[in-house]
């Protein structure tokens, strides 16, 4: 028989429409009554399951939970479309990325088993490497809403307010499930130990820690860091995975330039010497680069996008990254 917690959790998932948290309590229920056998019962629960799966097919976004009242301020939803192919990544990183969207897909299998999908991800590593991306291409391959942790919203001047926010974001986190996203987490998460620390700055890394490690809600918890060696110590094992982004090697840049620009770009484009020029870019500044090649070419009313159109604006922007560094 059903707990009275999954009873409360069935039924609040289907008034959310969740169907992916009710799948995963109905697989619970399922596991319950196979530990206190009654087979034939389980057995027929999987297969109601697996059926009601089957009807639905690709599993649709969910409704975005539209925050309300302070959470306004605090959360900005969404609904991504981005889909992993559309990453150009090394084939590491894609494999971890791969890993966590298959055992969200197969939560109830490893939820019957006492186990749970990894769902808290620390993302590290230069601007413009993909980190953000990663964030929605999560929450689109698993069909979720994205909620951006507003950073303005949250960090205030006042002692304990901070703190109090925080934990509205985590009680969210199990009302309404989804990809919950702290960008420029070391905001936060900076060791509580470095100069010009305050004591208001570690009561939050330390509210943090308590939290996260708390957690038990279905939702994913990811944080992105271009400075993680800022980032105190104990928050590397609260995480699930710690995934590290690095700027694009050579064949990487040539398949972005590609992929960007093939279709408009005149022949005999020497793509290894334009990857060459590019080396130090991240994939964002590369995709700039691109876009002001095409966008230059169609100002000008030029059929196609020319060798030294790409190559004039990746030194542009090797110029303004040169300049910012």
């Amino acid at each position: 028989m059903a707990s009275a917690k999954q009873i409360k959790a069935l039924l609040k998932s289907h008034m959310d429409g969740d169907d992916d948290r009710f799948f995963s309590v109905a697989m619970q229920v399922a596991a319950h009554e196979a530990k206190l056998g009654h087979g034939k019962l389980a057995e027929e629960l999987r297969a109601m399951i697996d059926d009601a799966k089957e009807r639905r097919g690709v599993s649709p976004p969910v409704p975005i939970g539209r925050p309300r009242g302070e959470l306004a301020n605090l959360l900005e939803a969404s609904c991504p479309k981005a889909r992993l192919g559309e990453m150009i990544l090394n084939g590491k990183l894609a494999d971890q990325i791969r890993r966590v969207i298959k055992e969200h897909r197969h939560a109830g299998r490893i939820v019957e088993h006492g186990l749970s999908p990894r769902r808290k991800l620390l993302l590290t590593g230069p601007p413009g490497t993909g980190k953000t991306m990663t964030a929605s291409v999560l929450a689109g391959e698993l069909g979720l809403s994205l909620f951006l942790v507003r950073l303005d919203g949250l960090i205030t001047k006042y002692m304990g307010e901070t703190a109090a926010k925080l934990r509205q974001v985590f009680e969210a986190t199990s009302r309404t499930r989804g990809v919950y996203f702290f960008d420029e987490f070391d905001a936060i998460g900076s060791q509580r130990g470095i100069a010009n620390d305050v004591g208001e700055i570690r009561r939050v890394l330390n509210s943090f820690l308590q939290m996260i490690e708390q957690d038990r809600s279905h939702s994913l918890v990811v944080a992105a860091t271009n400075h993680p060696a800022i980032l105190d110590p104990a928050l590397f094992r609260r995480f699930d995975d710690v995934l590290r982004y690095e700027l694009p090697d050579g064949m990487q840049v040539v398949k972005l330039l590609k992929v960007r620009l093939s279709d408009a770009v005149a022949k005999g484009v020497q793509w290894q010497k334009l990857a060459e020029l590019a080396q130090g870019l991240s994939y964002a500044e590369i995709t700039r680069a691109c876009n002001e090649a095409l966008k230059d070419a169609l100002i000008h009313e030029r059929p196609q996008v020319r060798e030294t159109d790409i190559r004039t604006m990746l030194e542009e922007r090797k110029s303004a990254a040169e300049k910012l560094g």
